[in-house]
């Protein structure tokens, strides 16, 4: 067991030995004159598993999600997404600061968009209306749970999107996690959206990264507004090796994380005074509810047991799994969370 658990993200992780190995080695290049031939070789990889075009290195899924907003609209129209969709609770406001668009949302069950919904919710541009331009799409879903959202729906939104002229990208930050869930090749995924991005420093365990995939066209004009955000970068190659060695070796070890999460949501299921939201999650989430104050409860399982959480709300806690954490470190928390329970109730 390690000795501070820390479930607060999977961002938490830290590259492997080997992972570190493959960054010492990388060579590299100068990435805003495009002659780093890591990143270059990172790039090609990702457009190749996700069935895309072309791909371009990011530092953060947020200026992914910024760039693509910006790159598909124009300032003044409307995009779509989840009412609990990370690009509207978790990026500063960038859609309306930075793309200069107007949001709208829509509900979702588990993190699943409902087709009817955004039928109906799709505006064609007026003389009083803006035109919906883009529908984002989240999966896996974090604040559903870490649910996925299934290929038959995202083909089915995909279609009306294209039918109606407007464009889809998916906030795919965990992706792979999506991928393993449902047994669905991330390609699938990808082909049906205009644009996706997903994320390295999550599951993948790399310390910084995401990357973004589209087309060529829609990957060049991505190209400049990362630089107009500052995102241009250096001799980047050391931290694209770090990407390239998680893509060949850490997919699959996903499964590992969404086992342990199971086990700790069935293992804490019957705890006093906890509501565990799905005794069987999908991926590396774990969310429960508490009659305490959240943060008193994660306050006393750092305090008293060195097992570290985050608290999404006043009486909603969320844990997650990732490469760091093993099977003791599982049992441990498990523990500690019901003997936290037991004690304030």
């Amino acid at each position: 067991m390690h000795e501070i658990v820390d479930l607060r993200s999977d961002t938490v992780s830290r590259p492997t030995p080997a992972m570190r190995e493959a960054m010492a080695q990388a060579e590299v290049g100068d990435d805003v004159f495009d002659d780093d031939p890591t990143v270059h070789q990172l790039q090609q990889l990702a457009a190749q598993i996700t069935g895309k075009e072309a791909a371009l290195f990011m530092p953060s899924g947020t200026m992914s999600n910024t760039v693509a907003i910006c790159v598909h609209t124009q300032p003044g129209d409307e995009i779509l997404l989840d009412t609990e969709a990370h690009s509207m609770l978790y990026e500063v406001g960038a859609p309306a600061r930075i793309a200069h668009v107007l949001t709208r949302t829509f509900p979702s069950k588990e993190g699943v968009p409902c087709l009817e919904t955004i039928e109906r919710s799709l505006h064609v541009a007026s003389l009083h209306s803006p035109r919906t331009a883009l529908v984002i799409l989240e999966n896996t879903h974090n604040r559903a749970g870490g649910y996925p959202i299934p290929l038959e729906v995202h083909q089915r939104i995909y279609a009306l999107c294209q039918a109606q002229h407007v464009r889809v990208h998916i906030d795919g930050a965990r992706i792979f996690n999506a991928s393993i869930a449902t047994n669905t090749p991330v390609a699938q995924f990808a082909a049906c959206a205009d644009s996706l991005t997903f994320c390295l420093s999550k599951g993948l365990g790399c310390p910084i990264g995401s990357v973004l995939c589209g087309s060529y066209e829609f990957i060049q004009q991505a190209k400049r507004v990362r630089k107009m955000l500052g995102g241009g970068m250096r001799q980047v190659g050391i931290l694209a090796a770090a990407g390239i060695y998680a893509l060949k070796n850490h997919i699959e070890r996903l499964a590992e994380d969404h086992r342990r999460a199971r086990q700790l949501a069935q293992n804490i299921a019957d705890a006093q005074g906890i509501l565990v939201e799905s005794p069987n999650p999908p991926t590396n989430m774990v969310y429960f509810q508490t009659q305490a104050p959240a943060e008193a409860f994660v306050e006393r399982l750092q305090t008293d047991y060195r097992v570290l959480c985050h608290a999404t709300g006043p009486h909603r806690i969320r844990l997650v799994t990732h490469l760091d954490v093993d099977d003791d470190d599982v049992a441990h928390a498990a523990q500690a969370i019901c003997a936290v329970a037991k004690a304030l109730y």
